[in-house]
Order: C-alpha cells, then sequence, then structure tokens
C-alpha cells in the first residue's frame, strides 16, 4: 500500500482531511470530501484522516473476496425482505473475513497517533455515491462515537467497511438505481465532547423556502438528533439579520454523552430539562452566520451537522439538500407545547407534529412499533410509528404517508421520505396511542395535521404538483423541451407519476425483470416450461407503471443484461459465456438476434398491456449495426406486438456508429433515438466509467462527447426522428442539460429526484435562447 500522504490521488490509502477538497469524492466519499473542503473554507472543523474508498478495494481485492462481492451485490435487485437479509449478512461476512491488511493498519495507527496520544474519535461511513447532490444514503452506513486506542479503531474501520452491504444500503443503492461496484472510505475524525449538537438546513427542507434557515438541536452528541432518537428543539431563522423567527421546543427526553470509560453514556434527561431549549439566541445567531458561509462557499443550499464544545461551535458534516424543490406554500401547523401560535385549522386534529416531507394521503392506518413488523403493513397504508430511522426505509418506500411520535424534521429517515416523495410528519408526539389499525385518515403533511377520515374535499393545503394528466401545467412553467422521467421500479410509478414530466423516457427492463424471473436464469426457467410465468409478472409490473402515466408514453428499453450479469442468475453459468470484457460483449440487439427467446417473452409481455393502454412503446438498446437491427425489428413485427397501431420503435444511441446510420434506421421505421450518454461516453473515449483507476478520464462533457451527442441530434432532426438523453448528466450538470437545448434536442430524461432542477433549467435555457434570437434580429 502507498504512502498516505505523499502519493497519487488515485494510490493514497491514508489522507489528512486538510488536504482533501470537494474534487475528492472518488477516494474520500462524500462525507470525507465535504469535511475537507470545509476546512479549505476556513471553516471551523475538527482535525482528522480519511482511509480512503481505494485502500478498501484493495483491502477486499488482497483478501480475494472482491469479485464475490461484486457478483453477488446484483442479486439485491428484485430480493424480498428475507433474502436481502440474508444476502446482505452474507456480503458483510465476506468483508469481515477479508480484514484489515497489516501495512494498511500501520498507516491507519501512525495517522491516529498524529492527532495525539490515545484520542477520542468518531469513526464514520463516507461512501462514494453518499452525500452527493443526487443521493443522501443518510445513516444507511456505520458510526461510531467516542472510540479509542489502535485496536479498537481498527475494528471499528472494519465494521464501516461491512455496512456498505446492510440490507438498508442496499435497497436504497437500488432505489436510486446506483449500478456500479459500491465502494466505501472511512473519516476518522477527533471527537468534539459536545454538550449540545445537532443538524443545520440552510434553507427549509419542508417548503423549499431559501431565505430561512432551519436548526435542530439536543443536548449531548448529535446522533440522538441524526438517528432521530428524541424529539429536538427546532429553531427556524431568517437569513435577513440574521434573527429568530420561530422556536419550537422538543421533549429531549436524554442525551449521550462521554462516559467514565470512555464509550457512549445515556443519561435520561427528566421531565424539567427535558423542554428546557437547548440554545440561547446567542447560539442561534452564531449558528446561522456559520450556515451562511458554508452555503456561500458552495453556491447552494447545504444540509450540515454541528456540535459546541466548550464555547466553541464546530461543523462535523456537510452535504448538499438532495431534497429541496420549487419553493411551496402551506399554512402552519396548530400550535403544539412549547411551540410558536400558528393558524388554527377548521376541523380539530387527531394530532399534529412537524412536516418534514410535503404532500397529501389519504388511507387506513397501521401502527407499527419496530421494523421487523414491517411484513403486516399493505402498500399504501399510512405508516404510524414510535420514531423513524434508516431501519425504516423498507416500509417507507411502501407507505403512503408517515407519522412518528418522535424525531426531528432534519433526522434521517426525514431525509429519505422527502427524497422518496412520501408526506411524513415527525414529532407528533402522541400518534401511537391516538391512532389506530384500520383508522382511514388524511394526512396533511404540508400543515403537519393528521384528520379524521377522507377530507381531500375540503380546504386543505394542496402541494405544489402538476396534475397528472397535464404535466406541463399546474403551475409550472411551460417548456419546448419536454422532460421524462427515468424509471426502473413499478412500485414507485404512482408517485413519479404525479411529477412535473411528459412521461418516461427510459423504464428499465432489468429489475422488472429480475423479479419476474425469481434469480433463475431465463433459459432454465424456459426449460421448465415456465414462461407463462415470467409474461404474467413482467405484464403485471409494465401495466402499474403504464396505468399511472396514462395518457403520457412510457418507452420501455428492453433488457440490457451482461454476460457477467446473466451468470449471477441460478443455472447461469450453464448458459452464459465467461466474457472478458461483458460491457462490450454478448449484450443489447445483438444477443436477441443470436438467442431470442427471452426477448421474444418481453415482446409478449408488451403487446398484452398495450391492449389496454397503448402508452407503451419499445426501444432496443446497444445496437451496433444496421444488419443486426434489421433482424431484430423483423423479431418484432413477427410477433403480437408487431401488429399493433400506433407502436413507437426506439433505439438506444449508445455505440458510436450510431452517428453514421441514423439516415438508414430512419428508413427502416425507427421514430426515435436515446442517447445513453454513460456507455457514449465510453466508448468516445475508451474508458471504464467502473474503473476507479481512469475515474477521472470519464467526463459526458469532454468535447469529443458533446461533438458526438451535437450529431446525434443533428441527424436525428434532419431524418424526423425525435432525440432524447437518458444518461446521468443532465440530472449532476446543469450546464449539460443547457447545452442539449442549444443542439435543439426533443427532450431529456432524468432520475425524479432532479426533476424540478432540470425544468428550471430548460426553461432558463430556452429563454437565453429567445433573447439572443431577439438581440441578433435587431442588429
Amino acid at each position: 500500500m502507498s504512502s498516505s500522504l505523499t502519493a497519487g490521488r488515485t494510490t493514497d490509502t491514508v489522507v489528512s482531511l486538510d488536504q482533501i477538497t470537494k474534487a475528492d469524492v472518488e477516494i474520500a466519499g462524500g462525507k470525507g470530501a465535504n469535511l475537507g473542503e470545509l476546512i479549505q473554507a476556513g471553516l471551523p472543523v475538527p482535525p482528522g484522516f480519511v482511509v480512503t474508498a481505494p485502500a478498501y478495494l484493495e483491502a477486499m481485492q488482497r483478501g480475494g473476496v472482491r469479485e464475490a462481492l461484486r457478483t453477488r451485490v446484483a442479486e439485491a435487485a428484485g430480493a424480498d425482505t428475507a433474502t436481502l437479509d440474508a444476502l446482505s449478512e452474507d456480503l458483510r461476512a465476506l468483508v469481515a473475513g477479508a480484514g484489515m491488511p497489516a501495512d494498511l493498519r500501520a498507516e491507519i495507527v501512525t495517522a491516529y497517533d498524529r492527532l495525539g496520544p490515545d484520542v477520542f474519535v468518531a469513526v464514520r461511513s463516507s461512501a462514494t455515491a453518499e452525500d452527493s447532490a443526487e443521493s443522501s444514503f443518510a445513516g444507511m452506513n456505520e458510526t461510531f462515537t467516542n472510540v479509542r486506542g489502535a485496536d479498537e479503531l481498527i475494528r471499528r474501520v472494519v465494521d464501516c467497511w461491512a455496512s456498505l452491504f446492510r440490507s438498508r444500503a442496499c435497497s436504497y443503492r437500488i432505489s436510486q438505481g446506483l449500478e456500479s461496484e459500491p465502494a466505501i472510505a472511512v473519516v476518522v475524525q477527533a471527537m468534539v465532547d459536545s454538550e449540545r449538537s445537532g443538524v443545520m438546513f440552510t434553507a427549509d427542507p419542508s417548503t423549499g423556502d431559501r431565505s430561512r434557515i432551519v436548526i435542530e438541536a439536543a443536548f449531548g452528541l448529535g446522533e440522538v438528533v441524526v438517528g432521530g432518537q428524541v424529539e429536538p428543539d427546532t429553531y427556524v431563522v431568517a437569513k435577513d439579520g440574521p434573527r429568530v423567527l420561530t422556536t419550537r421546543l422538543g421533549s429531549k427526553s436524554f442525551k449521550i454523552v462521554r462516559g467514565p470509560d470512555g464509550h457512549d453514556l445515556q443519561i435520561d434527561n427528566g421531565p424539567g430539562a427535558a423542554l428546557q431549549p437547548v440554545l440561547t439566541t446567542a447560539d442561534i445567531l452564531g449558528l446561522a452566520d456559520l450556515a451562511r458561509r458554508v452555503e456561500a462557499h458552495y453556491g447552494s443550499p447545504q444540509d450540515t451537522e454541528w456540535a459546541i464544545a466548550g464555547g466553541e461551535q464546530y461543523f462535523v458534516q456537510s452535504r448538499p439538500i438532495t431534497t429541496l424543490g420549487p419553493e411551496t406554500q402551506s399554512e402552519p401547523a396548530p400550535s403544539g407545547p412549547g411551540e410558536t401560535p400558528g393558524a388554527a385549522v377548521e376541523q380539530t386534529p387527531l394530532v399534529s407534529g412537524m412536516g418534514a416531507a410535503p404532500g397529501i394521503a389519504v388511507g387506513r392506518v397501521r401502527v407499527l412499533t419496530d421494523p421487523s413488523q414491517g411484513a403486516q403493513m399493505e402498500a399504501g397504508e399510512i405508516l404510524v410509528a414510535p420514531m423513524t430511522n434508516p431501519d425504516w426505509v423498507p416500509m417507507i418506500r411502501r407507505a403512503g404517508a408517515i407519522v412518528t411520535d418522535g424525531g426531528g424534521m432534519t433526522c434521517h429517515a426525514a431525509i429519505v421520505s422527502r427524497e422518496l416523495r412520501v408526506p411524513c410528519i415527525v414529532g407528533a408526539r402522541t400518534a401511537t396511542t391516538v391512532l389506530r389499525d384500520g383508522m382511514i385518515v388524511t394526512v396533511d403533511a404540508g400543515r403537519g395535521v393528521v384528520l379524521e377520515g377522507d377530507q381531500r374535499a375540503s380546504r386543505l393545503t394542496v402541494p405544489a404538483r402538476a396534475d397528472a394528466d397535464a404535466p406541463a401545467g399546474g403551475g409550472f412553467e411551460a417548456l419546448g423541451t419536454r422532460v421524462y422521467v427515468n424509471l426502473a421500479i413499478a412500485d414507485e410509478a404512482e408517485r413519479v407519476a404525479a411529477l412535473p414530466v411528459d412521461g418516461v423516457g427510459l423504464l428499465r427492463a432489468e429489475f422488472m425483470l429480475t423479479d419476474a424471473l425469481g434469480g433463475v436464469h431465463p433459459q432454465r426457467l424456459i426449460s421448465e416450461g415456465r414462461q407463462e410465468e415470467l409474461v404474467t409478472a413482467l405484464a403485471g409490473s409494465l401495466s402499474r407503471v403504464t396505468r399511472a402515466f396514462a395518457p403520457r408514453p412510457v418507452v420501455y428499453r428492453s433488457a440490457d443484461f451482461r454476460s457477467n450479469e446473466f451468470r449471477g442468475l441460478a443455472g447461469g453459468e450453464e448458459f452464459e459465456p465467461s466474457e472478458n470484457n461483458p460491457m462490450i460483449g454478448y449484450r443489447g440487439c445483438y444477443r436477441y438476434v443470436k438467442d431470442p427467446s427471452l426477448f421474444r417473452l418481453e415482446l409478449e409481455a408488451l403487446s398484452r398491456v398495450r391492449e389496454e393502454t397503448p402508452n407503451l412503446h419499445l426501444m432496443i438498446p446497444f445496437v451496433r449495426t444496421t444488419w443486426e437491427l434489421e433482424r431484430c425489428l423483423e423479431l418484432v413485427d413477427e410477433s403480437p406486438l408487431g401488429k399493433q397501431r400506433g407502436l413507437h420503435r426506439w433505439v438506444m444511441a449508445e455505440v458510436p456508429s450510431v452517428m453514421y446510420r441514423i439516415p438508414e434506421y430512419a428508413a427502416m421505421g425507427i421514430d426515435g433515438v436515446s442517447i445513453g450518454s454513460n456507455d457514449l461516453t465510453q466508448l468516445m473515449l475508451g474508458v471504464d466509467r467502473d474503473s476507479e483507476i481512469c475515474a477521472e478520464l470519464f467526463d459526458e462533457g469532454d468535447a469529443a462527447v458533446l461533438a458526438a451527442i451535437h450529431d446525434i441530434v443533428t441527424a436525428a432532426t434532419a431524418a424526423g426522428m425525435t432525440s432524447s438523453l437518458c444518461g446521468q448528466a443532465p440530472s449532476n450538470r446543469p450546464e449539460f442539460a443547457e447545452q442539449l437545448v442549444r443542439f435543439g434536442i426533443t427532450s431529456i430524461s432524468v432520475n425524479p429526484d432532479a426533476v424540478d432542477a432540470v425544468r428550471r433549467t430548460i426553461g432558463a435555457a430556452e429563454r437565453r435562447l429567445v433573447l439572443d434570437a431577439a438581440r441578433g434580429s435587431g442588429r
């Protein structure tokens, strides 16, 4: 292993936080990169170091388990809860068995000794997809506080590595469509012996109001806040001034401090102390000043964690707010104990609390006291629980809404509920005793109230969401460029369909097919005569999506498993070749031509669904040559699907050869092309997007890639075809989306959590084009 502070960034294993910036996410993870960036900005951060993601990957390689981890983690897609839990246990056992190489252990201990003799440290996971603007792995991986001594430190680093494969982390990774090899860094940071701590948003996450700062605070260590273990105080501050607008005192029943033995000690606060304010006005304004500084440095709203010790204020984490949409107006919730009075509502609420994720839902109550009871809950029910924490993620995904006794609106599960767009009320205090299983209630999370019965027809706060049949209306700016959404999981269809989108530009087959296959290779399933089972299951999932979006179009990309992915299914080794480079091997259109058995079953499922919902269309992936596409289209025409009117046939533009063949494809009856910018970038630049060594070479904004995209869009327009793009870049980089608009692209398809931001970017780009044209004509 390389020296920690002198080696190049791609081979570093242990790096001091003060040598890291926000550009180092690939080696330090989101948490580590953000902490390093805070130090670079001159903000107060406790010292520490990072055990990098390359160090983890090399340790797994040398331990002989890396390939097994990479292969088996794919089994999580479509797995039920019991299967996922068993898989998670197996994967974590592999990590623990690989252990810590002796030379890496020595580097970690040396860096630890530099912090001081036997100091207490926090050991915190920092996944390379964590705390980015696209996703928040809030609480998904492990954090350990008050760790002391080399042996305990090494043990906790390995525990953090293993937490990469916890059930809830695997589930969340699937829901976010993260398909690359999981990797994790570990932050080791000198402990702040916190007297008071908490979280702070530099914009209001429940309303999108960027003129406000929201602070949540508790006594002792901040884990009680971010883990949703107590109901914290909540302070809302106006940025101008700053000045305190509202104070809501929570019931902080206990605190966690450093005990006499150096480890965490839980202490009951008692009735009197539980309702005492955590922060003085001076504390609040001091934190607000730090909030304004960190937001100014990053240029975007931030979600931070802070601590106060010895009169000094520290940042211990900062990340982009992943769920901030357009600002909404909602009436204040009814007053609660210790709360600034708000406006009354016409009907007396059953319970009230704080709106953590806006929206209105009506459904039957399901009271659960532990996530192990999740099997009792039906999809669409109102989940009522004592407290929210990341273990509840599988239930949150199925819930119509969430109501909890405790927690704060910046606790980890509240963040996830906003990301999944599930209405959520926290801090309702008596929800689990007042609400009963089977009750029909209306949850108005915008106002933080739960009302008896179905109150949707009454005067409730309606969130700013577009009508399902008119996605570009409902108060949203009309755009010339259509905005589609990428979707992989049928369970998400109803929620995503409520977003202001024009349809589904990329419905990924893989998750739905994995579910339909039941973990069995399609050839084995066919040999067992179970074709109808697959077609029925796939058609059911497709129908759920097409019905939710009707009459808007849904473009289904047929299966694009690579041979190494198919080998992971039961019986896969019997039917799949072993390839050195499956990324450019036996996949996509060519696979359909050589072995059309699974493709024919997909076509049958699509045909059945289109008989009832004709808004479903077909997209063929990874097309290399004209002859293979011609044969593939013959398979479509021979199927029942090919005889249906109004079917649009699309191809993915991933292979550079498409630039030369668009006129031929148009002549063959192809209606549109959708640019897969991830694969196109790989093949234009000759770089594996999953390679950590070559990561800096992978750039969708490279001039050569942009030129290729320009040529594809231009050729499609000339041929009378529509053009779209469904890669990650428009979700991550606003300037990329603007460039697409300037090229004249017909539509852009993005992840659900990026819809609002991309709509704003497209609107601004279109207005600039109109202004540029007007200025040009006036010369």
